[in-house]
């Protein structure tokens, strides 16, 4: 199993098949453009930094709706959330994407802007690789990102969607949401990681990612 951050909340997960989340084009938010080709992308939802399917290549099929599908041999389910803290009035829904390749169970939670509910933790059951949003401003910050950590407990937990050098978009960096973890626990893995499931923690480690 291999995963490539293309900065923002764009990751490529690639193992039979590959999935790409929340694409972007770079130029529109001082970034490079990412350069990949997918079987499956997935956009959370419909803001220009989330969902320029154009730059991806390959005979893809993209999937931005909630609800229970197989696709290209991935589980995935997407569940309905919102892009503020109050029910959408402000930014909109959100979805909530885990799909499951090779027994490992991903969960990309695009511009989540509030705490899950229980029910909703529930529902997503358990997980392997959590990619959250800790850049605050348009989404959950780094103390509701840590909150969302300790109820869905994942094996790991990827920081996404927070400033790094040249981004356009105001969010704060990943400072303040490393800071509050356990030295040991953070896994500086440069741009991309490869790994099996049987080495994945058993405990909660955090990979930072960079491009």
């Amino acid at each position: 199993m291999r995963i490539i951050w293309h900065g923002h909340s764009c990751f490529e997960v690639k193992d039979g098949a590959t999935v790409v989340t929340d694409p972007h084009d770079g130029k529109s938010i001082g970034i490079k453009t990412p350069v990949v080709k997918a079987d499956i992308v997935l956009v959370s939802h419909e803001h220009f930094d989330h969902n320029c399917t154009r730059i991806v290549k390959g005979d893809f099929h993209i999937i931005r709706e909630p609800g229970e599908r197989w696709d290209k041999g991935v589980h995935i389910f997407g569940l309905s959330a919102f892009h503020d803290a109050e029910g959408g009035a402000r930014r909109g829904r959100d979805i909530l994407f885990r799909f499951i390749m090779d027994d490992i169970t991903f969960l990309h939670c695009g511009d989540l802007g509030h705490i899950l509910t229980q029910e909703q933790v529930d529902k997503l059951g358990p997980i392997d690789v959590l990619f959250v949003p800790v850049g605050g401003v348009f989404t959950i910050d780094a103390d509701a990102a840590i909150k969302l950590i300790e109820m869905v407990r994942p094996k790991v937990a990827v920081p996404m969607h927070f400033r790094i050098g040249g981004l356009s978009i105001s969010v704060h960096t990943v400072d303040e949401f490393v800071n509050r973890l356990p030295e040991d626990k953070v896994i500086r893995v440069g741009n991309e990681v490869e790994f099996l499931q049987e080495e994945l923690p058993q405990e909660t480690e955090y990979w930072l990612f960079s491009l």
